[in-house]
């Protein structure tokens, strides 16, 4: 496996190469990770992987120089995997000046769920995304579906800048437990990892709700933050949206059968998890 810092090398290395399949990461990787470059390799050759932590989608109350750098290690998962390429620049490689220019997803996606309790945070991975798309110029790149809005708005990112990269959606990967796996676990004190995995166990008591015929979205949502509120939790937010545009469903949505997803985000004693569950 060849480990670039510069975007000129990079390019010197990838020219010709017109099945690339690219993972993006900010490293610390473990297994959920490395099914992303499982999956990167069946729709495409060589799989590139990156590893950067971006600034840029860091608010000023999250501390980006606390986040967790393995690279060492990372690298050596990378190699057993297969990884032809692992980009890893240095700000200075990335933003060699200060990034002036930003993508900006639209409001009504970029604005709630994650996006309301992290301002400017789309801002920051839609613009760096673009930029490492620019950089290794994939046919195919890999997300994975614990971070739903993210996906999202990346794929229509792509559509709407007719970029050349097909997004594709890789299932979340999960402990035997539940817990949707994540570098942010690793903050978990033992009795509140044993605890975590009630969080996907609470989405799927709300989908199988949905599923049996309540269609009181609210009641179901508000009980839902009651419950993990109860277990010593806080929730930002447990609800219910459409798959399609992330927006809340109607009435009409729900009588005609609209495909739905319930999200969530909570913290438990310092750590904040995220995860969803498709209706």
């Amino acid at each position: 496996m060849k480990i670039i810092s510069s975007i000129d090398e990079l390019r010197d290395q990838m020219r010709g190469q017109l099945r690339t399949a690219f993972v993006p990461t900010m490293g610390n990787l473990h297994e959920g990770h490395l099914s992303l470059m499982r999956l990167a390799r069946k729709h495409g050759d060589p799989v590139v992987a990156s590893i950067f932590v971006n600034r840029l989608q860091f608010g000023p109350n999250e501390d980006f120089d606390k986040y967790p750098r393995t690279f060492q290690a990372d690298v050596e998962k990378l190699e057993k995997e297969g990884v032809y390429v692992l980009f890893a620049p240095t700000e200075k490689d990335l933003y060699p000046e200060p990034q002036e220019y930003r993508v900006r997803p639209p409001d009504d996606l970029g604005n709630i769920l994650e996006g309301e309790f992290r301002p400017g945070f789309f801002t920051g991975v839609t613009t760096v995304v673009l930029k490492l798309f620019s950089c290794v110029q994939p046919r195919v790149a890999v997300f994975g579906k614990k971070d739903y809005q993210q996906l999202m708005i990346v794929r229509n990112m792509a559509k709407q800048f007719a970029l050349p990269t097909e997004i594709i959606a890789a299932e979340t990967y999960r402990a035997e437990d539940g817990l949707a796996l994540s570098s942010r676990n690793g903050y978990l004190s033992p009795e509140e990892r044993a605890e975590a995995p009630k969080l996907y166990q609470l989405l799927n008591d709300v989908a199988n709700e949905v599923r049996s015929g309540h269609l009181d979205i609210f009641e179901l949502e508000r009980n839902a933050m009651a419950r993990l509120a109860e277990r010593g939790w806080k929730p930002d937010y447990i609800s219910i949206r459409k798959r399609a545009d992330l927006q809340p469903p109607s009435a009409g949505d729900l009588a005609k059968g609209e495909q739905l997803v319930v999200v969530a985000a909570a913290k438990l004693g310092t750590t904040r998890l995220i995860d969803n569950l498709e209706i």
